[in-house]
């Protein structure tokens, strides 16, 4: 009988080695103290110049300081901090607010127009096409708007919200940080929602931000009961880095409920363009700004996450709980309150509810998601750009029709045109494959590329025209934002 027992209990203990490894690593973090970090440092100083995956350990959680000594050093900061980044974004576009007002998104906003990068003194699209990616690189004449974009406090990241989202939501408001880029290169807020199931109805959201409080309201006798509680799920606030009920966070209050939402992000199953950290990259200097993306026509796509290549949105929805939200910091996650969501029904519900998730109509696409002849002559604008778009200009290859996109991720090798270098404490170098995202409905998701980097559909098209070396002209690229602006 006793060897019967140990072999059970050899039978199961390799299933606590790893829960047990994380308590005993989350101990040994959770109880460090500055004179244990002294004494580790004298030890070996060798290790200082290697960065490790546990860097950016919250400094509360580590016993560094109170909540009320760092909320007050980062409100000091934040001035200088804010300064430093609107400098860096001024020297880089033209930030003043150009629109195209004959041209609206779903609910009324002007889309901007560009280029709003700034060219090199002296450069011009024209003469800086004829160069090779060599002799950009070597003359550092590539556009710094172009260059991967910093997160406004990229030494801490965490998600930053827009000031329009947070005079609606007070509880996004961070005390360290606020939102860079200007409202005019934003998607209007709160934006149109759109069902696959009840195309009839337009844009659902009613106008309104949907929210906790009202969705039952909005989605009586549209959604099922099931889609109603996936629903729910999207629209409640969890822990998150940032934003949670422990001394370390970011937002001033701790609340009854404090945390983010799915759709705190993703607004109205659309984005806001608030802006955070991809999780996966360390050290902390060399991590991505990722500029949230629309979750309308999620439905058509194969692969989540702008590098991680998830193949649901139930993955990704799991993904994203357990952490994404704790920018992948599992020690941090057990600390703040993780709140694991059951794949069966839970993440089921949520990811239902996101595949229901519509594009924007497009008019004057037919059903093939080509322009409709019977609506645009051979000699129109937007023939001529759907042409290039289709031909010189390469798009196609990685956006088809009828979605615009390839569903597989590509590399640009957009480091052909630059050298290393860091700015506000951000690392620009080589940036490796990228998914490709779907141009339908786009001129209602600016700005552009996966950091938010290019503000309008004219940046798009040059920096597209500069590293695929294509030479447009002028008029090739007025034709390819008049077609965009279609899609």
């Amino acid at each position: 009988m006793q060897t019967g027992n140990k072999g059970r209990i050899w039978r199961w203990l390799p299933s606590l080695v790893v829960p047990t490894s994380l308590v005993l690593l989350a101990a040994s973090y959770l109880t460090w103290s500055p004179s244990r970090a002294a004494d580790e440092k004298s030890k070996d100083k060798s290790k200082d110049a290697t960065p490790t995956s546990y860097d950016q350990v919250a400094p509360v959680l580590l016993g560094q300081g109170t909540f009320q000594d760092v909320m007050a050093k980062d409100k000091a900061d934040k001035p200088t901090v804010m300064a430093r980044q609107k400098k860096l974004l001024e020297e880089r576009y033209d930030l003043s607010p150009r629109v195209d007002k004959t041209v609206t998104m779903t609910r009324g906003k002007p889309i901007p127009v560009g280029p709003a990068a700034l060219l090199p003194k002296g450069m011009t699209w024209e003469t800086l096409a004829q160069m090779s990616p060599d002799e950009v690189r070597e003359k550092g004449l590539f556009p710094m708007g172009y260059l991967p974009l910093p997160h406004p406090k990229q030494l801490v990241g965490g998600m930053v919200f827009t000031q329009a989202q947070i005079k609606q939501l007070p509880r996004l408001q961070r005390f360290d940080v606020d939102f860079d880029l200007p409202d005019h290169f934003l998607p209007e807020f709160p934006p149109a929602m759109f069902l696959t199931t009840r195309k009839d109805l337009g844009d659902v959201s009613q106008g309104k931000l949907i929210t906790v409080e009202n969705f039952q309201q909005i989605f009586a006798g549209i959604l099922n009961s099931k889609d109603l509680e996936g629903m729910r799920l999207l629209v409640a606030q969890f822990p998150q880095q940032q934003f949670n009920a422990t001394a370390d966070r970011k937002a001033e209050q701790p609340l009854g409920m404090q945390g983010v939402a799915c759709f705190d992000c993703h607004v109205n199953g659309h984005t806001s363009g608030a802006t955070h950290l991809v999780g996966d990259i360390r050290p902390q200097s060399h991590r991505r700004r990722i500029d949230t993306t629309s979750l309308r026509g999620v439905n058509i796509q194969r692969l989540f996450g702008s590098q991680r290549a998830l193949k649901s949105v139930e993955d990704f929805t799991e993904f994203e709980q357990r952490a994404a939200y704790f920018d992948g910091d599992i020690l941090s996650a057990a600390a703040k309150g993780i709140n694991p969501l059951e794949r069966g029904s839970q993440v089921h519900f949520m990811a239902e509810v996101q595949e229901l998730l519509d594009f924007p109509p497009a008019p004057g696409l037919g059903v093939d998601g080509l322009l409709d002849p019977k609506k645009f002559g051979p000699d129109t604008l937007e023939m001529q750009g759907q042409k290039l778009f289709f031909g010189k200009a390469q798009c196609s290859t990685c956006h088809p029709a009828p979605f615009y996109t390839d569903n597989l991720m590509n590399d640009l090798k957009v480091e052909r045109f630059y050298k290393t270098q860091t700015h506000n404490d951000m690392v620009a170098t080589v940036q490796g494959p990228i998914k490709t995202f779907t141009l339908r409905g786009i001129k209602e998701s600016p700005p552009y590329l996966h950091d938010g980097r290019l503000p309008t559909l004219e940046d798009t098209v040059e920096f597209f025209s500069l590293v695929l070396e294509l030479k447009l002209d002028a008029h090739d690229k007025k034709a390819l934002v008049a077609f965009m602006r279609q899609l």
